[in-house]
């Protein structure tokens, strides 16, 4: 017998009108001109030979990997990170959940980052209309289309609006594809068809004005056709709240995503990967995307070794990782994770350093060339 399972019908969701946040865009927002802090001797090294290998890499065609957490875009360095995808620096983006919302958050309304603690006491933590309905049904519609997670957000910013099939358009297109045995179509069809009844969705275009959209660092990387890809965890994030949320959609449009990033990894011999404050995601999906992509270039006499990873985190290391992982009473314990690069081949350089600092800095360096 299943188990109950939570009602998310029944919630009082509120208006983003009514939520207090803390982060307005262009108030608190990193001008692409801003003044970094000073950096330690070994990071400025760092940064140099980071433009070299870039440089390197975007002569021969390889990846340039730019990998980060959701507070690069709280603390508002998209109009840094725009800056690098703009001048052809990047190749790919990647974030997590949280990492997708506040973008989009800034993009559609200018400010976000609510007080968790006093929001949770009276049940209103992440129960917001605006957030829950319209990046859900962006990701489901995108599922529909073919469209990885961060894609269909870029999209759905950058277009200003989505575009929702009929009810009949959707019936008809599934009856086709159960005669095609397409089975994957069905799936992400059905799951349209079901919140579009469910949520009483008209056809038709809707429209969602984004007023500060030239914050939004999805709707550029889609305009400029750099893949962003989003890798989330189930309930980690507020868009679940929402009953307009679809797990089955959210896996299919991350499932492209991770294997976005996997064909990424691919090329990242001779390429670079730069990971910002991200001590879990990043490390985590690197290591399998570099494990299946080292499976297909052996299969055809190859070996990914010429990857050059740069690993940035406030955090200060002491600890010898050639002894292997510290153990959890040492402070060091909670970096095994970004530490974790030093097994995955090719080289590694770890910068302690604020991500604005060490962002700011990489621009002008490479703007210096």
């Amino acid at each position: 017998m299943p188990y109950p399972q939570f009602d998310r019908s029944k919630l009082n969701i509120k208006p983003l009108s009514a939520r207090k946040d803390k982060v307005y865009i262009e108030r608190d927002h990193v001008p692409v001109d801003a003044e970094p802090a000073a950096l330690s001797d070994s990071a400025q090294a760092v940064i140099d030979e980071t433009v070299k290998r870039l440089k390197a890499a975007k002569a021969t065609g390889k990846s340039r990997m730019l990998t980060f957490g959701a507070h690069a875009i709280k603390n508002g360095l998209a109009p840094v990170m725009i800056k690098l995808i703009e001048d052809g620096w990047f190749t790919h983006l990647a974030t997590n959940g949280a990492g997708i919302i506040h973008d989009w958050e800034f993009a559609f309304q200018g400010h976000s980052s609510e007080d968790v603690r006093e929001n949770v006491s009276r049940g209103e933590f992440g129960v917001w209309q605006e957030t829950g309905y319209n990046l859900n049904l962006a990701i489901i519609a995108g599922a529909f289309r073919g469209m990885g997670y961060g894609e269909s957000v870029g999209a759905f910013v950058e277009n200003e609006g989505i575009d929702i099939p009929s009810i009949k358009c959707l019936k008809e297109q599934i009856g086709f594809a159960l005669e095609r045995e397409e089975f994957d179509f069905i799936a992400a069809a059905s799951d349209l068809l079901d919140a579009i009844i469910k949520r009483r969705v008209s056809p038709g275009w809707h429209t969602v004005p984004h007023p500060f959209k030239q914050y939004g660092l999805q709707a550029a990387a889609y305009r400029l056709k750099v893949p962003f890809t989003s890798h989330p965890m189930i309930g980690h994030d507020i868009i679940y709240v929402h009953p307009m949320n679809k797990c089955a959609a959210i896996g299919r449009a991350a499932e492209r995503d991770f294997l976005a990033f996997a064909q990424s990894v691919s090329n990242l011999d001779g390429g670079v990967y730069v990971s910002i404050g991200s001590a879990v995601m990043s490390p985590m999906i690197f290591e399998k995307s570099l494990s299946m992509s080292q499976n297909l270039a052996i299969q055809q006499g190859r070996h990914i070794d010429n990857h050059f990873m740069v690993i940035v985190d406030l955090q200060e290391s002491h600890w010898d990782w050639t002894k292997g992982e510290p153990p959890m009473d040492n402070p060091d314990y909670y970096l095994r994770y970004n530490k974790s690069f030093n097994r995955m081949g090719g080289q590694m350089r770890y910068v302690t350093a604020d991500n604005r600092d060490f962002l700011l800095a990489l621009v002008r360096a490479l703007d210096a060339q």
